[in-house]
């Protein structure tokens, strides 16, 4: 156990130092490690048991984030008061940093790892998850569990025109472009994040400054790991194999499978021949075969597969269902196939199914993001949904999976780059459900979104699309790039890569990179055949629906944002909300306010416009300036001898005195009006010192004498 604390530091530029320290905290953990940048203080620990659990065949690595409200400062808003389950913030950060580090650990290693991160101490413009996977790998740096590579991962923007490795939240929040990127010393691993249509060169450029900085990063955890003594990592016990089995296995099947991969069937179809084949080749062993021997026979057959689909697709350029590499999957699309949602869309490519829907809100159906750091409101948010049916499976359904919340992301980040700004009233809810997925469900998410959305109303001005693509390499340097492609390509291939954008440039990326030495000209060739896949879908999304539509349905609610001046706030809201309340009552619509600076938003909304529309009406009575020499049509409120008093707006009443009903002098009041009676009135003037009202009915009747009072002389000379 080590006894004093070791730190390294290195510089991210511009004098922004980050610090490595180790041996302090979490001692009993195999790995401990803290990165400080200011007052952003991030722990990671991992810890992994010595043996793999009996029979297991896989690698169990689970990921956590978390952020500590203490770090903050600040207590959670939950019922309970306590950290709980993670947020969807936590779970993509998780995710961020599992996909990286997965790849690091040998194939044949198959013992539980547990990586915990933690923000421990958080700093206002630091942004935590940039460090978060710097954290983790330097706390299986600085342990014995065995990995192949060291890596890191950072942020990279563009802040008017500039790249900036690891932004600051403030200059974050008017970036044009933003990615995560993760790597190794070499190799590029991991990318994910979102752009305001940027072209294919402006991302290849950021993977390589990125790579730069990442590459200081790694030096840094090397130095830390030298200095705890980390010289070699600790042996673990491999699974068993049996050579004499695998040579059954490939003798009896490799020709068969070829046959069947090259048939170009359905998915159903495909997957049926497979286990088929399997179950004739489990039977072909024999009964004195043990069981262990009986799933090395089935661990063989998929390395078969797997070897057998990559190198018929290198060779013979054909893909499991027929295509070539660069083709797109047959498309269907369909906008309303719901007649109730306020906007819908069914998306169909090959054997992938989105049925995507949009929902229109008021300011109070807004999404409340909590983090440790800050809790913000969205006005714009998507869900997506992944049934097991969609791939003909039974499963508990057991609540949104990691997956799933990674999935809707990084369709989220694509749709919301073409959204309209702060200005635009509604919240809106988009809602993916996936009813077939064979490949990229995600991709489909984003162009039945997109369409949905049009259809709605929302005033987007360009279509988004996505597209999910392959590689597939060779130790000889052959390769092949597929565009969209499916399930099983997606297992077998070398880098999953999905990229969408409108006709101008790229919206989102999400890529994970399983192979050593991709070359930038690789790079390049993949986003620009990426490009091509986009432009198709495109197309045939702008001749199902060429535009949004210029209103929202019919029975979709309608909302108005009225500006008003901030001192009218108070007067809308009345004492205890009892003139927002009695608006609302009455007029049976939503109304929402907020101050805004230095004045203040009314946001009303109602299903139905004559509502909306008496609302509306309300409200620009209250916040209204009467004008002297205006005519208004009010209720009599009041009536005392010597005139009656009438609401002419919303909230404002005047005198109107008795001389000042008619042209004939009235010696009483009684007869003339009763309270309730509507009666036109113009203003004539405002008291300088009460501000009270001076109406009068008589100057918008005829003189008896047919003589009106020339400017400036009283209507009573």
């Amino acid at each position: 156990m080590l006894t004093q604390p070791i730190s390294v530091s290195f510089d991210l530029g511009g004098n922004r130092q980050v610090t490595l320290g180790t041996g302090k905290l979490a001692r009993q953990a195999d790995g401990a490690v803290t990165v400080q940048q200011g007052d952003c203080i991030i722990m990671a620990t991992v810890v992994a048991n010595k043996d793999p659990k009996e029979g297991q065949d896989f690698f169990p690595l689970s990921v956590d984030y978390q952020e500590k409200f203490a770090s903050a400062g600040r207590v959670p808003g939950s019922f309970f008061k306590r950290e709980a389950r993670l947020n969807d913030y936590e779970i993509l950060t998780s995710r961020l940093i599992d996909r990286a580090l997965r790849p690091l650990f040998p194939e044949d290693y198959l013992c539980d790892v547990q990586v915990l991160v933690s923000l421990v101490s958080s700093d206002a413009e630091i942004m935590p998850d940039s460090l978060a996977c710097l954290a983790a790998s330097a706390a299986l740096a600085v342990s014995d569990i065995p990995i192949k590579e060291i890596i890191s991962e950072v942020r990279i923007a563009r802040i008017n025109g500039e790249f900036v490795v690891n932004p600051t939240r403030s200059q974050l929040a008017v970036s044009d472009l933003e990615f995560l990127i993760a790597a190794t010393e070499k190799n590029l691993m991991m990318v994910e994040g979102e752009a305001k249509e940027c072209a294919e060169a402006d991302l290849v450029k950021a993977l390589e400054m990125a790579h730069d900085a990442i590459r200081i990063q790694i030096k840094a955890q090397a130095d830390l790991g030298a200095k705890v003594g980390i010289t070699t990592k600790r042996d673990y016990k491999k699974p068993e194999q049996n050579e004499a089995i695998r040579e059954k296995v490939y003798a009896f099947a490799k020709d068969r499978v070829y046959e069947i991969s090259r048939k170009g069937s359905a998915k159903h179809e495909r997957t049926d021949a497979y286990s088929a084949l399997k179950d004739e080749l489990i039977a072909g062993l024999g009964e004195e075969v043990t069981d262990l021997d009986k799933k090395l026979a089935k661990k063989y057959y998929e390395d078969l597969k797997w070897e057998v689909v990559r190198n018929m697709i290198l060779e013979d350029r054909v893909r499991l269902d027929g295509r070539k590499l660069d083709e797109v999957r047959p498309l269907a699309m369909e906008i309303s196939p719901l007649p109730t949602p306020h906007g819908s869309a069914l998306f169909t490519r090959g054997e992938t199914q989105s049925l995507t829907t949009v929902t229109f809100g008021t300011k109070l159906d807004e999404l409340l993001a909590e983090t440790a750091a800050k809790s913000e409101y969205s006005k714009f948010f998507l869900h997506y949904n992944f049934p097991p049916f969609s791939t003909g499976e039974v499963k508990m359904m057991r609540g949104v999976g990691r997956r799933e919340v990674g999935h809707g992301n990084l369709a989220m980040r694509s749709l919301k780059q073409m959204m309209p700004g702060s200005e635009y009233a509604y919240t809106v809810r988009v809602v993916s459900d996936i009813l077939e997925s064979n490949g990229s469900s995600s991709m489909a998410t984003v162009c039945a979104g997109s369409l949905a959305l049009m259809d709605a109303g929302v005033p987007i001005h360009k279509h988004v699309s996505g597209v999910a693509m392959g590689l597939i390499t060779r130790e000889d340097g052959k390769y092949a790039i597929l565009t969209d492609i499916l399930g099983d390509e997606d297992h077998l291939g070398d880098m999953d890569f999905k990229v969408t954008g409108t006709r101008d440039g790229i919206c989102g990326v999400q890529m994970d990179i399983k192979v050593d030495g991709l070359s930038m000209a690789v790079m390049m060739e993949a986003l620009e055949q990426a490009r091509k896949g986009r432009l198709h879908i495109l197309d045939a999304m702008y001749e199902c629906m060429p535009a949004a539509r210029p209103d929202v349905k019919p029975h979709a609610p309608r909302m108005i944002k009225l500006i008003i001046d901030k001192e009218f706030i108070g007067a809308v809201i009345g004492p205890g909300g009892k003139v927002i309340q009695e608006i609302q009552r009455e007029t049976g619509a939503t109304v929402n306010i907020e101050e805004v600076g230095n004045t203040g938003e009314v946001s009303i909304f109602s299903a139905n416009k004559e509502s909306l529309d008496k609302a509306v009406t309300w409200v620009r009575g209250i916040t209204a300036v009467p004008q002297v020499g205006d005519v208004y049509e009010g209720p009599v409120k009041g009536i005392k001898e010597f005139g009656a008093f009438v609401e002419f707006m919303p909230g404002k009443q005047g005198l109107l005195h008795i001389s000042e009903i008619s042209w004939s002098r009235l010696e009483t009041m009684e007869g003339l009006f009763k309270e309730g009676d509507m009666v036109k009135v113009k203003l004539v003037g405002v008291d300088p010192k009460t501000g009270k009202f001076k109406l009068s009915r008589k100057v918008l009747m005829p003189r008896p004498d047919n003589k009106q009072p020339r400017e400036g002389q009283s209507e009573n000379a």
